[in-house]
């Protein structure tokens, strides 16, 4: 047996065993009443966890996963250990309350792991825990001003300038609503970057050698290894932004210059959106209502990556949560942490997939669940038969449009027969730059294009031309000023429905093709995406050009 043989069958082998034991301890927590926890890609609070020592809590066979205020979620091997019982005397006696929960020492051993994270940066505090100080100054910081301060910075001389100059181009970030942080290595510097908006813009250029000294202390704190540099890497980190703890993911490739690094910034303010925050029309923040009140079947959201689906996904929990509702979500990561919710995180290493997870998910008799993403065959079916067995389903898939998530699922291997009776609405969406509210100044259209639009609104459905119709068009331009970026500022979605309704589901059975989905979707008075592009620049919120950028060419305007 070769090599690759032997190791294909000490995998399976290794995960046998882990479920095995995961079996036996789902067996000790029906014996003993307690809630049954997997650890596997559960998130987990630091500062929790850093309330006991790491050798006391693989003493007692513990984990302290979350704290509010005094009360805290302590997972155990087993309760009646002797180990055990003396530390939870112990935390009772400080005066804190606990909820226990059993998992496994495999289990347990993930969250031990996480101590290293904490000692990893012992002059910021534990891993989780960098403080970029500086808040308010961050909050007024501007574009013109990133320049001369990361020289001034980079200029300087000493062991603090790596660490002055790593927080302040956090910090700047985080001011100024940064999603994601782009060090791009060149064949004399790098080049770093901001993406604002969902634009790229080019900030500052260091010198190689501090970027080395960047790139070794964002490993650090990532949690990668440092002597790695001929291999992918991905990590995490938080830092402290006044009270709010911001997600850092950081993703890590070789290139032909050296490693390049995107850090994609998870700001809870930027993703924690209400639902009359993401820019929906009121015909669909009206069907959106209703299709949320249902207690079963499946949402789908759809878009490339960075199209806010996430976000979208995030508002309808916020919208369904409630006391009497057991929400559980599966998530690839968790970008932002929901109260009320009960939240868990994919670790293929663990066997902790999303379809892992999901079985495991329905065994907690939940009443709504969000799946991050359908990847597979076997995420889609097991999710759309939970839709049709008393669930709610929320979900995300890759595909351009709506109507294109139908024929992605079938493509899938998903069955016909299952898939119209178990979705209940597709979204698609894409987000557009709004202008800004301080600096937008009014435009003259032509009489040509005022006609054109005229014309547009006059074709739209019933419900969404009433909205519109008889009432003046006024256009807006992007002029530019000292609290935007561009004449821009923040974004907003663009979306089309697709309702899965008596016929689409009959058509759905009979393996339509795109093209009498469409039929049917215009019947229902589906407004595609471009076309609520176009309902928003009349509404004076964006421009065409904008609407064009993310959507293609507005081919009737031309």
């Amino acid at each position: 047996m070769d090599l690759s043989g032997k190791k294909k069958i000490d995998d399976q082998l290794g995960r046998f065993r882990r479920e095995a034991e995961e079996r036996a301890a789902q067996r000790k927590a029906k014996e003993e009443k307690i809630p049954y926890f997997n650890l596997a890609g559960a998130s987990i609070n630091l500062d929790a966890l850093k309330l006991i020592s790491e050798e006391k809590a693989r003493a007692a066979k513990v984990a302290i996963v979350d704290s509010k205020r005094k009360e805290l979620a302590i997972v155990v091997h087993d309760p009646k250990n002797a180990k055990t019982q003396e530390l939870v005397d112990e935390l009772k006696g400080k005066g804190f309350t606990l909820s226990f929960f059993i998992s496994s020492v495999t289990g347990l051993e993930k969250a031990w792991e996480r101590y290293q994270e904490i000692k990893a940066a012992p002059d910021k505090g534990a891993l989780g825990e960098v403080d970029v100080g500086g808040t308010e100054a961050f909050k007024k910081i501007g574009f013109e001003e990133l320049t001369p301060k990361l020289k001034e910075i980079e200029d300087r001389t000493g062991g603090s300038s790596t660490s002055d100059l790593l927080d302040f181009i956090l910090g700047s970030a985080i001011g100024l609503g940064i999603s994601d942080i782009h060090f791009e290595t060149e064949k004399e510097d790098t080049l770093l970057r901001f993406r604002l908006d969902g634009i790229l813009y080019d900030v500052y250029k260091l010198q190689k050698k501090t970027y080395s000294s960047v790139l070794n202390r964002l490993k650090l704190l990532s949690g990668l290894k440092i002597n790695v540099a001929d291999a992918a890497q991905d990590g995490r980190f938080s830092t402290k932004f006044g009270e709010t703890y911001i997600e850092i993911r950081t993703s890590v490739i070789p290139s032909e210059y050296g490693e390049t690094v995107v850090m994609r910034v998870l700001d809870p303010k930027t993703i924690s959106l209400n639902l009359p925050d993401l820019g929906l029309r009121p015909d669909d923040q009206e069907l959106i209502n209703f299709e949320l009140k249902k207690p079963n079947g499946t949402i789908l959201v759809t878009g490339p990556t960075g199209s806010g689906k996430t976000t979208t996904l995030y508002a309808f929990l916020k919208a369904v949560r409630s006391p009497e509702v057991k929400t559980i979500t599966i998530e690839d990561p968790i970008e932002y942490h929901l109260d009320g919710v009960s939240q868990t995180q994919v670790d293929p290493l663990s066997g902790y997939t999303f379809a892992a997870g999901l079985r495991s998910i329905l065994r907690q008799d939940p009443d709504i669940i969000l799946v991050g993403e359908i990847r597979d065959l076997e995420t889609a079916e097991i999710g759309m038969h939970a839709a049709l067995t008393g669930h709610l389903v929320f979900s995300t898939l890759h595909t351009n449009d709506a109507i294109g998530a139908i024929p992605r699922l079938i493509d899938l291997g998903a069955k016909a027969s299952i898939i119209g009776p178990a979705l209940n609405l597709i979204i698609a969406q894409r987000l557009i730059r709004k202008l800004c509210e301080f600096c937008k100044i009014e435009t003259t259209a032509s009489g040509e294009v005022l006609s054109k639009l005229k014309n547009f609104v006059s074709g739209l459905p019933d419900k969404t031309k009433k909205l519109y119709d008889g009432k003046p068009i006024k256009l807006f331009e992007a002029k530019g000023c000292e609290k935007c970026r561009g004449g821009f500022k923040g974004r907003l979605g663009v979306y089309e429905f697709l309702k899965c309704d008596d016929e689409l589901e009959s058509l759905i059975t009979s393996e339509a093709t795109e093209e009498s989905i469409r039929r049917v979707a215009k019947k229902q008075g589906m407004v595609e995406m471009q076309g609520d592009g176009v309902l928003k620049v009349i509404a004076g919120v964006t421009t065409f050009q904008e609407v064009e950028r993310v959507t293609g060419p507005i081919e009737w305007l031309s």
